[in-house]
């Protein structure tokens, strides 16, 4: 099976051959870049599956990549994994919110690095199925087509809103989601969804999805996730 191509940025020569080593033993072909500009000059003109970003670069920084990158069109869903020092909660949240994928802090496991990439590239696959069929959660299932959420085969009676988290969520397992992106997501007609009444929706959601209401978690400081 053909791998994806990966692009790997980070100014510290021993990290960029560390990750290449890695990423190439698993069959990915790698590309290498140094400098924020050198980065955008090579997604734009090879296009790669997934990007390897450290947030400190000498000229334009990751964060200025990132944003630089969601905003055009041919990469704006170009996977990102930002792999950084700067592991305070607000960098995690910054980073998030402008579009990063998942965020790994310095020192790390090239394993721990290696399995989150696959990870990425697997939601990435999965993300492109038709988000309005059905689907099942172990006890849980829920039913775009039909707006209809099962609990151990009973239905739920959901909000517009409430149900847009659910169905957002679910389909991205193991994802973090801050509550910015969630807002972004998901419009409810109902309720005027804000960052601050997501936490609301998500309270009430948990409880009228009883003991299937523990696969919503909370990821202190920085917002949301389904189970994986």
């Amino acid at each position: 099976m053909i791998k994806e191509k990966i692009l790997v940025v980070d100014d510290e020569e021993d990290i960029l051959e560390l990750v290449r080593f890695n990423l190439s033993r698993e069959g990915y072909e790698v590309s290498r870049a140094t400098s924020g500009e050198e980065a955008l000059r090579l997604v734009r003109s090879e296009m790669p599956g997934l990007i390897v970003l450290d947030l400190m670069l000498p000229g334009i920084d990751g964060l200025e990549v990132t944003r630089c990158l969601k905003n055009e069109h041919n990469t704006k869903n170009t996977p990102v994994v930002m792999l950084t020092a700067k592991g305070e909660e607000a960098d995690i949240v910054i980073g998030l919110e402008l579009g990063a994928d998942d965020y790994i802090t310095k020192p790390f496991s090239p394993r721990i690095l290696v399995a989150r990439v696959k990870a990425v590239l697997r939601r990435k696959v999965e993300q492109s199925r038709d988000e309005t069929s059905a689907l099942r959660i172990h006890d849980l299932v829920i039913n775009p087509g039909r707006h209809e959420v099962l609990v151990s085969g009973k239905p739920i009676e959901l909000t517009f809103t409430e149900f847009g988290i659910l169905n957002y969520l679910a389909r991205r397992p193991g994802w973090v989601f801050t509550r910015f992106q969630i807002v972004d997501a998901v419009r409810g007609e109902d309720y005027p969804v804000t960052d601050r009444s997501v936490d609301v929706q998500i309270v009430g959601l948990r409880r009228k999805l009883g003991p299937c209401g523990k696969y919503i978690e909370t990821v202190r400081g920085v917002g949301y996730r389904f189970k994986e």
